[in-house]
């Protein structure tokens, strides 16, 4: 179980990027830069970090890449000796029961607190079969529930599914990232449904109305639900600001005070800057790679490679980020990265 300190922090909300993979020319791990990447996150502020999701590519996981354990494991061992006290690691698990079971095990022996768990390798499994699933991995390390869009990979998940899921109680969180508002709600209400606002953190990972879901409250029969996070690969990138955007949320929703229209805007050009970034024109083929670009931009990264050769930025991907760069230059945090990039990168 969760410690009391990690679970009022879970439950606080905090700003947890998707850890990206860092690669060299010959699509091999860069363990200096992995780990600057990981001292970034930890320096922006976050709360913590996701490692082994979508975002670090779900490849790490073949047998002839094999690099699953070894990326756990310089996470976790930078998290150990230099981050605070209630940073939140958290491992993706993914895969059939029997690989789903290894991984949660892996992780939390490697220290790991949570498993972010994909559902993505059970596309025609029935909703009994799904959560006798979650269950025999909830036994072995507590579980993040992880809405994951089908244009990715995921697969629809309905209310009933959640209504069922939020009962089992080893389920601490859910990240919700359907890309879809009807879906969204589904996660909400089932929560609420199940009498476990409160006790199951709620964490939004719908990268394309990141500031709506923090501000909205939403209320079913009168009980009010708040997404009080995210964990969010849109949030690898300008992570110092994505903190500071979590914390002016969470105060104006303490405070009850109006929402300026400033921030409404701001909203629109997030969204706007996570279109070039994920690349959404192309059905989001660049995400991972349009990330890494950013990264690059910064010299966090000395690349954009992927392990699969054949992904990378999309026609006109580069030319999208260039605009929201020069379109929203407070948006990034490229001073802060440029102070420090030398003393994460020792």
């Amino acid at each position: 179980m969760l410690t009391p300190l990690l679970r009022q922090q879970l439950l606080q909300g905090q700003a947890i990027p998707a850890h990206p993979l860092a690669l060299d020319e010959k699509r091999r791990l860069d363990e200096r830069r992995q780990r600057a990447l990981t001292r970034y996150y930890i320096a922006a502020g976050a709360g913590g970090v996701a490692v082994g999701v979508h975002t670090t590519q779900f490849a790490i996981r073949d047998p002839q890449v094999g690099l699953f354990e070894p990326v756990l494991k310089l996470a976790s061992e930078v998290i150990a000796s230099e981050a605070p006290a209630g940073f939140l690691p958290i491992a993706g698990v993914c895969g059939p029961t029997a690989q789903a079971l290894a991984e949660a095990r892996f992780a939390r022996d490697c220290g790991y607190q949570l498993g972010l768990l994909s559902l993505s390798a059970l596309k025609t499994a029935s909703t009994d079969a799904l959560l006798d699933h979650c269950r025999a991995v909830a036994q072995v390390i507590p579980v993040m529930g992880f809405y994951l869009q089908p244009a990715v990979g995921g697969r629809v998940l309905d209310f009933d599914f959640w209504r069922r899921f939020a009962e089992i109680e080893q389920v601490a969180a859910i990240k919700i990232a359907p890309f879809n508002r009807y879906q969204t709600l589904d996660v909400l209400r089932a929560v609420s449904e199940a009498g476990r606002l409160g006790e199951i953190a709620l964490y939004t990972g719908n990268d394309d109305t990141i500031t709506h879901d923090l501000l909205t409250r939403f209320s079913f029969g009168g009980q009010e639900a708040r997404i009080c996070g995210g964990l969010l690969g849109h949030w690898a990138v300008w992570t110092r600001k994505a903190v500071s955007l979590l914390r002016e949320c969470q105060a104006l929703a303490a405070s009850g005070a109006p929402i300026p229209q400033e921030l409404m805007t701001r909203a629109a050009q997030i969204t706007d800057t996570n279109a070039a970034f994920f690349d959404a024109t192309h059905g989001f083929a660049g995400c991972i790679a349009g990330l890494h670009e950013v990264l690059r931009r910064q010299g966090l990264l000395r690349g954009i490679w992927c392990l699969d050769p054949e992904e990378g930025l999309s026609p006109g991907q580069a030319e999208a980020i260039s605009r929201v760069y020069a379109a929203y230059p407070q948006l990034n945090d490229d001073e802060f990265v440029a102070r420090h990039l030398d003393q994460w990168l020792r």
